[in-house]
Order: structure tokens, then sequence, then C-alpha cells
């Protein structure tokens, strides 16, 4: 796994998304994406994009079978915002002292969708971290659907369970704002939410993630999303440590 080199390879990347988004869920392609049967948008050239290669296929754009879309605040400053922007109020997050860093559009081939090829993406993740000074991570991120009513469950376990706190919370635009808070506590099963709750989402939380308030219904990707905070600081031993443990000590 490394960051993108060429132009060829975040085509590569976009190549998967579409993939992965519009051929495999439910998002709907604008007609410029898909006449090239790429994901692409204005953040794209202001983020660096974490690839993982099937080595057995080569190093080239041809062997990309996953993939994240980072973007730190200096490409946010030149794009303008951060693409989250989009749908949360986000204020509390740039303000927070440090470097952060937003995640976004992950996805793995479906031929890969091995414990392996995340742990691999996240070991990526954990490098990229630590050799920015990373301090705060965030991002939107999906439950399939975008009938609220339909993700009561997840939504209400999410809203009682792992609200961020108020220093860091993200706050859905007030055009977009869906509540979270759709069934009382006491009716909530959190076995059976975390069963619902997507691979990706499951990962944040066990890496100490929060989420802030609102969900927003995304109609375009057909998901509705929360916004995901993760403190680098909270994150376990069993991941981003154990990730680079063999580095470090080599070092």
């Amino acid at each position: 796994m490394r960051v993108a080199e060429t132009a060829e390879e975040v085509m590569a990347a976009q190549a998967l998304r579409y993939r992965v988004f519009y051929e495999g869920m439910d998002a709907k392609p604008n007609d410029a994406m898909a006449e090239v049967k790429r994901d692409f948008d204005s953040f794209d050239e202001f983020c660096d994009h974490l690839l993982v290669f099937d080595e057995s296929r080569g190093d080239g754009p041809h062997a990309v079978v996953g993939t994240y879309r980072v973007m730190r605040r200096a490409g946010a400053a030149r794009r303008g915002q951060f693409y989250s922007a989009d749908e949360y109020d986000i204020a509390k997050l740039v303000s927070f002292p440090g470097e952060i860093l937003e995640l976004g559009r992950s996805c793995i081939d479906p031929a890969y969708r091995t414990g392996k090829t995340m742990q691999i993406l996240w070991h990526g993740i954990a490098d990229y971290v630590l050799g920015h000074d990373i301090q705060l991570m965030f991002g939107c991120a999906s439950l399939p659907g975008t009938d609220p009513d339909e993700l009561a469950l997840p939504l209400s376990y999410l809203y009682h369970s792992h609200l961020a706190p108020a220093a860091l919370r993200p706050r859905a635009l007030d055009a977009r704002y869906v509540s979270m808070d759709r069934l009382p506590a006491s009716e909530v099963a959190p076995r059976r939410a975390l069963k619902v709750l997507p691979p990706l989402l499951k990962g944040y939380l066990r890496l100490g993630g929060f989420v802030g308030d609102g969900a927003v219904v995304d109609y375009d990707f057909g998901t509705t999303d929360v916004c995901v905070v993760v403190k680098t600081e909270l994150v376990t031993d069993r991941y981003f440590r154990h990730y680079t443990r063999d580095e470090n000590s080599k070092a």
C-alpha cells in the first residue's frame, strides 16, 4: 500500500470507486462519470489517494484493489473547504489545534473484501497519521438506504452510545439535518444494532470513534451519512500501534 504517485493511479482509484459505488451499489453517476466510468469530483486533485495493490498483478494502475481518499488542512485550504462541509458544520473540528485529516471514498474491490485487505488499508492510514502527525480524523460514513425510519435502530444506537463530546461535535446542516434520536435508549439493543452497522463504521467505533449530531440523506449515493470523529490519541494498541510496531522497532 502507498499513496498514488501518478495521474493514472488516481484514475485507477476513481475507476474502482465507480465500480463499487455506481455499479455495485445505488449511487447515480452524472453523464460525465458514466461516459468514462470513473467517480470523480473537484476534491480529488487536492487529496492524497491511498492505494492497495495486488502484487501478483504488478505495481501499477491495473493492480489497484482498494483505496482511501484523505485530505489535510493544506488541501482543504487550496480547495476552499473540506468535503464534509457540504453536509455538516465542522467548525469545531477545523478549529481543533494540530493537524486534522478528512477520510472519505473508502472502497475495496469485491473480490478482495477480506479482513486482510481492510487491515492493509488501516495500516496505510496508520503510517499516514504518524508521518503527518495527525491529531484528529473525521469524515462522512454511510449506511445503505435513504429512509431514516428503516435505519432507526443503528442511528439511535450511534446517537445514544457514541455521540461526540460537545467540544468536537459536528452537526448536520439545518437544511439537511435528520434526527438520529429515533428510538428511546431503552429500546435500542446494542448487539442487534452492531450487526447491521457497515463494517467501516464498526471499524471507526473500535478505534474509539464518535459521531456528530444528525444524519444526512445522500440521494445521489443512495445512503444515509453520519459524521465520524476519531482522536488519534484514543486509537488502541490493537490497531495503529500494533500495525506500526515492527517498523518502529527497526528505527
